[in-house]
């Protein structure tokens, strides 16, 4: 997909109506991880020194299309000027009159933090008249929140179909390297997937099987497969009810020449708490009472022979039980090694989704991955191969 990026546009004198991701974990009115702010740093910077009035919009958590005090964007204003360096302004309304008056008032340069726009019914609803009206504050549209991309909302989608749209400086960082990793990757590519549940992630699999050279699947996802195999699981987590459908993507995956990499050895426990009686099994021996909580040592070497014979990772869901230690074990060893490939050039490792960050920062390696996104949903629909609204509206 071709789109415009801030290096085509014309910024002098503009107001750029920029959409963000500020929607970031709160404590005691206070942020408490200002990862997303950071993310946005490098766009504010960009539009600033071109000498445009800075316009931000966002939205924070679900109220609904309704006012609700505790959910305004207000606290985030000082927050972002604290990572930014420079001031935010905060105006208590993203349409009308109030956010008019305060654009306004702006000079080149400077930073405004409309209120969020989740208040308005019209946000989720992408009503035309709402984004005509968010559209009044601008000269030209920026998306810079990848993470709300898959949300074809007025301030995502809406707007940018009214004015100039251009992707921001994280958007087109993110929008990069998803096309390194899949869309035309440095061939073999190996894709680890994770997480509890095979439901959650047809869509994905059915996807990457034509599009991956080896695919690992891991987590309790990876039992629904080996008990699709005639595996006794023993008391594991596992759709039963999913084994044709696991059997049907095994045999997409053959069609397609992607090798699947199934566990070969468990670690098993009775019961998920720290410090708990933990065994290795073959999975002929596997207990009617044990629950796979980890892939086994062999699991884990023959993926990091995999990573070795490959040019590019995609990673989405942890191996384990990472949370609990000692499940936490071939996340984390996959993780490293990665990284040291990744580090040294001889990988492109892109991750993606919430559990997977918190693996990647478990595993202390997330900086040295090639990129990692933040982004939960869209990230996910991306790999499942479906259009993203937020992105398509960006198209040239």
């Amino acid at each position: 997909m071709t789109f415009r990026t801030l290096d085509d546009a014309v910024l002098s004198g503009k107001r750029a109506l920029v959409r963000v991701d500020l929607n970031v974990p709160m404590a005691d009115g206070q942020v408490s991880d200002d990862t997303r702010l950071r993310a946005v740093v490098p766009t504010i910077v960009k539009l600033a020194k071109g000498g445009a009035k800075v316009v931000l919009l966002a939205h924070f958590d679900r109220p609904k299309g309704k006012v609700v005090p505790e959910m305004s964007l207000a606290p985030i204003a000082p927050a972002l000027a604290k990572v930014l360096g420079a001031s935010v302004d905060f105006a208590a309304e993203c349409t009308g009159e109030v956010a008019a008056s305060a654009i306004a008032a702006m000079k080149p340069g400077e930073v405004l933090l409309l209120e969020n726009v989740r208040f308005h019914p019209g946000e989720e609803k992408n009503d035309p008249d709402f984004a005509k009206a968010l559209a009044a504050n601008g000269d030209l549209y920026v998306n810079d929140a990848f993470s709300a991309a898959h949300r074809a909302h007025a301030s995502t989608e809406g707007v940018a179909r009214l004015l100039p749209a251009y992707a921001g400086e994280q958007m087109r960082r993110e929008l990069e390297m998803l096309e390194a990793a899949l869309g035309k990757p440095k061939r073999p590519v190996l894709g680890i997937v994770g997480g509890s549940k095979v439901s959650t992630k047809l869509d994905l699999l059915n996807n990457l099987v034509k599009k991956l050279d080896r695919l690992s699947i891991g987590g309790g996802m990876a039992n629904t497969f080996l008990a699709a195999q005639g595996v006794d699981v023993g008391a594991s987590l596992c759709e039963h009810d999913l084994a044709d459908t696991a059997r049907e993507i095994m045999k997409s995956a053959k069609a397609a020449g992607c090798e699947l990499l199934l566990p070969i050895d468990v670690v098993v426990a009775q019961e998920v708490k720290p410090g708990v009686d933990a065994r290795v099994r073959d999975l002929a021996d596997i207990q009617a009472a044990d629950r796979i909580l980890d892939a086994g040592p062999r699991t884990l070497a023959k993926l990091i022979v995999a990573i070795d014979a490959s040019a590019t990772l995609i990673w989405n869901g942890p191996l384990g039980v990472f949370e609990v230690p000692p499940f936490d074990k071939a996340t984390v060893e996959a993780a490293r090694h990665a990284a040291e490939r990744a580090t040294a050039g001889k990988l492109v490792a892109v991750a993606g989704g919430g559990d997977t960050v918190a693996a990647l920062n478990v595993a202390g390696v997330a900086d040295d991955f090639t990129f990692v996104s933040t982004a939960g949903g869209a990230f996910l629909e991306w790999m499942e191969g479906k259009e993203l609204p937020g992105v398509a509206a960006l198209a040239i």
